[in-house]
């Protein structure tokens, strides 16, 4: 009889911090720059330099703990993680081992199996390394030391995620509550979220964890999910055949959808920890907690109910305006101009997000304004214009963040109204019609859809298309 499996799931969460500068130096943190251009003697590791604490990250490693309910711990302090690797200048890093300054915490996660709490053991800062580019042509390792010194929070959970689907859901989760803070812009892709993790597998009903391993290189939730599949599947495969599963660390290839092992897994012994002896203990007094607290954002779960309760928007619409930060700061500042929630949200829900789609463009890297998007959602709305140019125009809005208004009196867009005008064309495509004017008089209700069509097409889609439906039942 063949034996059923649990996996057995914890994540290591890395979140680059958006400090303007690095956590002990004055060096820039802006992504891309040419190769060693944001470096000081600091986060190059020169003989003789000195850190000096960045209080922001500080602040941001609070807010998050308090977000994820963790404990904050008054007295903390930084350790040195110390190890030889090229792209790390001063041969150690430094973390916090002894003292994190949150522990404790959790969030509550919702899947198709229902709610569930994933512990948080702690959240730790950090200093992130440098990056090595392989130049495979010339067969060498060249290193840039821009990221070096970048602060980084990490997030450590508890084992209690038993599939990628929860692993999936904690993500977004914490993604979400961090970019609600303004603590980083969490963009996979970029590196500034980054997750390794740990897993193990073991039969149903056993106490005992399995051994587990870690995998490292995953840069987007599909990735994760695969890499979970591919080594849950690995391990079992081991277990089946009776051969043990190795703890070590794994780089996973998502092109080839195979994990392989990078090193054994070292334990902390190996890293020599010892305290930071160039940086003074930190002293976190209440009113310092209390401040931060009381800077907190509203998150989403409240903002979802407030949109339904001020806006009277529907449950479905608050849940996608809610889902991304920049969605909501959108639709927040867009009302505030033009006081139409529900016809704001609609656009936002189907031609936002279309537009987002067809061009692979993320939320966050939308660039028009909020005042020409209100003018637009006003236009359309008042029936100044007809749906069919709204959409039109919200395409160069989207695109070139141009002024509808403008736009539309100077292209002559505006709806025709003008009853003489619409008379006029309406009894000429009545007499060019004679056949669906027989089929409406017999009956064929759908002949009157033709010839609003034929309508429209006369006036080039700038007809007022109640007017014209009004103009041809009173002359048929």
């Amino acid at each position: 009889m063949s034996k059923t499996y649990e996996t057995v799931i914890g994540l290591e969460v890395h979140v680059e911090l958006a400090t303007k500068t690095k956590i002990f130096c004055g060096c820039s943190t802006a992504f891309g720059g040419a190769p060693n251009t944001h470096t000081c003697p600091v986060c190059t590791g020169m003989p003789g330099s000195l850190p000096v604490l960045n209080k922001q990250v500080v602040e941001y490693a609070m807010a998050v703990g308090l977000a994820t309910n963790c404990t904050i711990t008054q007295y903390c302090k930084f350790d040195r993680k110390n190890y030889f690797y090229p792209d790390n200048p001063q041969n150690y890093q430094i973390s916090q081992l002894y003292l994190p300054i949150c522990r404790n915490g959790g969030v509550e996660i919702e899947t198709s199996a229902g709610k569930k709490v994933v512990g948080i053991h702690e959240i730790h800062m950090e200093e992130d390394a440098g990056k090595l580019v392989h130049d495979e042509w010339e067969d060498v390792s060249i290193v840039d030391y821009n990221r070096s010194g970048v602060p980084l929070i990490e997030i450590v959970s508890e084992p209690d995620m038993r599939s990628a689907e929860e692993v999936i859901a904690y993500l977004e989760k914490l993604r979400l509550i961090i970019q609600y803070l303004g603590a980083s812009d969490c963009k996979l892709n970029e590196g500034s979220m980054r997750a390794d993790v740990n897993l193990s597998v073991r039969g149903v009903g056993e106490t005992e964890f399995g051994t587990r391993t870690e995998m490292k290189n995953l840069n987007s939730f599909k990735a994760i999910a695969r890499a979970i599949e591919g080594e849950r599947a690995r391990q079992i495969e081991l277990l089946e055949e009776g051969k043990p599963v190795i703890q070590e660390t794994r780089r996973w290839d998502d092109n080839k959808e195979y994990s392989y092992a990078m090193r054994s897994k070292e334990d902390a012994q190996d890293y020599r920890y010892f305290p930071e002896p160039d940086l003074v203990p930190i002293s976190i007094s209440d009113e310092w907690i209390a401040r931060v607290k009381a800077r907190q954002p509203e998150m989403r779960t409240e903002k979802m109910e407030r949109y339904q309760r001020e806006f009277g928007l529907p449950a479905y619409d608050a849940e996608i305006l809610t889902g991304d930060k920049a969605f909501a700061d959108l639709f927040e500042a867009t009302v505030a101009l033009c006081g139409r929630p529900k016809k704001v949200s609609n656009w936002i829900m189907v031609e936002t997000i279309r537009m987002l789609k067809d061009n692979g463009m993320d939320p966050d890297e939308i660039s028009f304004s909020p005042e020409h998007f209100a003018k637009l959602v006003e236009l359309a709305d008042e029936g100044a214009v007809t749906n069919t140019v709204a959409k039109e125009v919200f395409e160069l809005v989207f695109r070139e963040d141009i002024d509808p208004d403008a736009y539309v009196e100077e292209k002559g867009l505006k709806t025709v109204s003008d009853e003489g005008a619409l008379r006029a064309a309406v009894e000429k495509v009545i007499a060019e019609n004679p056949q669906s004017v027989e089929d409406y008089r017999n009956g064929k209700e759908k002949a009157i859809g033709f010839l609003v069509g034929q309508t429209m097409k006369a006036m080039k889609g700038k007809a007022n298309p109640g007017l014209v439906n009004q103009l041809l039942r009173e002359l048929l």
